[in-house]
């Protein structure tokens, strides 16, 4: 390749790593408190279809990402009422959500659009768009440049963060210690909805400017994948979100590329998911998972 076709490929890298950036750094807040949040699907599925939905009829990409973020809260309260107020089983409240809320859109917009034309909506433009690798949208400038140091300096250096943390190691010692572990998941579970909302919504509201059915392709099982070989922890999730892009931008290119013509076509889209099923095989053994995973809690 030359090299203007490199920077292309890292241009790429970087808009396509924006929303599994995002949706694994919502993950990785809903475990680091002890819940997994597997709604995180149909969040973000949700994200880019109301994000849409509302761009379109206030004709203001700000209005639809508003939009989105209060998905984002919705979405996070009822997995939060689900796990932590009913103890409900989390694989179930999650799939159960996902579920839900996809089904939910793809029911609105065939009731809108019927078999019709999905119409464009206005969409956030390109910063720079004329410089190799910095003509980026603005989400993904607010992404890399202010969610990632937030989130990191929120659980390394807050008081949240210590509280976030402890609960999800051990709820009854936070709880000893006068920390209300139902409201510390509440907020990482509402935290964390709203950045995988986000995420999806810069798929309909960035990349495309529209909505498609399987718009998020299974990005979100993507960054549950990501949130477990990062071990949970913030700089891994971003680099691994960097890794599964860079293949999905470079199975894009080798498709046109003569040399690969080959290839079936169905081995090149699953190139980025078989690159991260590698990843987990490699990285997944000897995992200490935070202490509370998966385990309910209730205040006694």
């Amino acid at each position: 390749m030359t090299d203007l076709a490199y920077l292309a490929l890292i241009t790429a890298m970087v808009t396509a790593a924006t929303p599994l950036v995002l949706g694994a750094l919502g993950e990785l807040l809903c475990e680091r408190a002890g819940v997994l949040n597997l709604g995180i699907e149909g969040t973000m599925y949700a994200g880019a279809f109301v994000g849409f939905l509302v761009a379109g009829n206030a004709g203001s990409p700000w209005t639809g990402l508003a939009a989105a973020v209060g998905i984002g809260v919705l979405a996070g309260l009822l997995v939060a009422f689900l796990t932590v107020t009913f103890g409900v089983n989390q694989h179930v409240a999650g799939i159960g959500t996902t579920l839900l809320l996809i089904a939910s859109c793809d029911f609105a917009n065939r009731l809108l659009y019927g078999a019709g034309t999905v119409p464009q909506v206005p969409k956030f433009p390109l910063l720079f768009p004329d410089v190799p690798v910095a003509g980026q949208y603005l989400l993904t400038y607010i992404t890399f440049l202010l969610v990632v140091p937030a989130v990191f300096l929120t659980l390394r250096s807050t008081g949240f963060g210590l509280q976030l943390r402890a609960v999800g190691e051990n709820p009854e010692a936070a709880d000893a210690a006068g920390i209300s572990v139902a409201r510390t998941r509440y907020a990482a579970l509402v935290i964390g909805g709203v950045l995988m909302a986000v995420g999806g919504a810069f798929l309909s509201l960035a990349i495309l400017g529209s909505f498609t059915l399987n718009i998020t392709n299974g990005r979100g099982w993507v960054c549950v994948a990501l949130v477990i070989f990062a071990r949970w922890r913030v700089v891994p999730a971003v680099l691994g979100g960097l890794l599964f892009a860079f293949v999905e931008a470079l199975q894009l290119q080798l498709v046109i590329t003569p040399a690969f013509a080959a290839v079936p076509r169905e081995v090149m889209i699953a190139l980025p998911y078989l690159v991260v099923i590698l990843a987990l095989a490699l990285s997944g053994r000897n995992l200490r998972y935070p202490g509370a995973y998966l385990q309910p809690y209730r205040h006694t």
